[in-house]
């Protein structure tokens, strides 16, 4: 059953006031902190703590002065939980998480496909090195939506639903029972220092994916999961992804997009100083046939290294997972002004540039710079790697390896 835990709920203060140490090691005067065990949680992750942690957060969120959820160190069972906002506290409101929390493996007890979420929040900052350990070994076996494209969404570990100046630092998820980090309807939100981890046939843990957000920052972080590190949905805009390590996995992704009516467009992507390892897709556009109409544009990906990964720069309007309906109409998502500069290293497919445009809206000036990819897949009689350009308009230049399609 989720639990909210609300601002103006009622709520009893045990909290303990103190100088230590506060953002990035300076002193914080008058600080108040708000330590869960304090509110009933139990360490050892036997005994849910769910009620603790609700009880912890409204006390804190309601506080008049500056104030700091703490979960120390520790194992705590949590079930389902919202940290609602808006909050009365002097922004930003911290969260530091020095624990291990675990997630209840139950999916009975899930009323919608999310565990911890954040939610209308200006100013929050969630720190302290601590793990979200979404258990997700307990229940992939039920996962069947690469069969069933009316499957039902497993919880995403860390939801960020409509927060305003957030920071998200030194966090590890493991194991999510489908995506890791979701950021949606956020503006200036900061993620950076993170450890993301699930094995490689783990069925949609995305790393993080970005939804209708302005002004996210994502960077050094190292990704390893089973599907795509990032990925950056409709309504994205101003987004930089800098200093990535992503692999295995699916890579980096734009979409899937055109999937829904009225999507908003994605403008102003950078991807930057990133690499990619052994990825099943390297630097990936990706949007459904039949698509109502949209735009992807102002997309940059540069100086990024690739290792023995499948499809290192792709465009695919024709992306249809097994198991969708997929429709025989092109896609009407626009691709405009997408740059493709300084991407090196080694693809295991012989086709390491393809480029698969809509037909109906072909894709306006792609450019492709400084590119020298080199063959390292299976196949003995493959000694260069290839390139294919279908409904684009390409401009090329520096080292182009593979040579430019034509």
């Amino acid at each position: 059953m989720a639990i909210i835990a609300r601002a103006n709920a009622a709520f009893h203060p045990v909290g303990r006031k103190r100088r230590g140490s506060g953002i990035g090691g300076r002193p914080v005067p008058g600080e108040t902190t708000f330590n869960v065990l304090r509110y009933g949680a139990k360490p050892g992750g036997k005994e849910e703590s769910t009620e603790a942690f609700m009880q912890a957060w409204v006390a804190a969120c309601h506080w008049r002065g500056k104030a700091r959820l703490l979960i120390p160190e520790g194992d705590f069972l949590i079930g389902q939980v919202t940290f609602q906002g808006p909050c009365n506290c002097p922004t930003p409101i911290i969260v530091e998480v020095a624990g291990n929390l675990k997630a209840v493996t139950d999916i009975s007890e899930y009323s919608s496909p999310e565990w911890v979420t954040f939610e209308d929040i200006n100013g929050l900052i969630i720190t302290g090195g601590g793990t979200f350990d979404g258990q997700g070994d307990s229940v992939w076996q039920y996962n069947d939506c690469q069969r069933n494209s009316n499957c039902q969404l497993l919880p995403t570990s860390i939801k960020f639903n409509s927060i305003t100046n957030g920071n998200l630092r030194g966090i590890k998820s493991v194991n999510a029972k489908s995506f890791h980090i979701a950021i949606n309807r956020c503006d200036r939100f900061r993620a950076f220092g993170l450890r993301i981890t699930a094995p490689e046939d783990s069925p949609n843990t995305d790393g993080i994916h970005i939804s209708s957000s302005n002004f996210v920052k994502v960077s050094k972080t190292k990704i390893s999961t089973g599907d795509d590190c990032i990925s950056i949905g409709q309504g994205s805009t101003n987004i930089s992804i800098n200093k990535v390590t992503c692999g295995p996995g699916h890579g980096i992704s734009i979409g899937s997009l055109g999937k829904y009516q009225d999507e908003k467009d994605v403008v102003g992507i950078i991807v930057k100083n990133s690499t990619l390892l052994n990825t099943d897709n390297g630097l990936r556009i990706k949007t459904w046939p039949g698509s109502p109409p949209s735009e992807a544009k102002g997309i940059l990906f540069q100086d990024i290294i690739v290792k023995n990964v499948k499809n290192p720069i792709i465009i695919d309007q024709l992306y249809c997972p097994s198991g969708s309906a997929c429709r025989s109409e092109p896609s009407k998502v626009k691709i405009s002004n997408i740059h493709y500069r300084n991407i090196r290293g080694s693809s295991y497919s012989p086709l390491g540039v393809n480029l698969m445009c809509s037909p109906e809206y072909p894709c306006q000036n792609v450019e492709l710079f400084d590119i020298n990819l080199q063959y390292s897949g299976p196949q003995k009689k493959v000694s260069d790697v290839s390139s294919s350009c279908s409904n684009a308009k390409v401009g090329f230049g520096g080292i182009q390896i593979p040579p430019p399609c034509q």
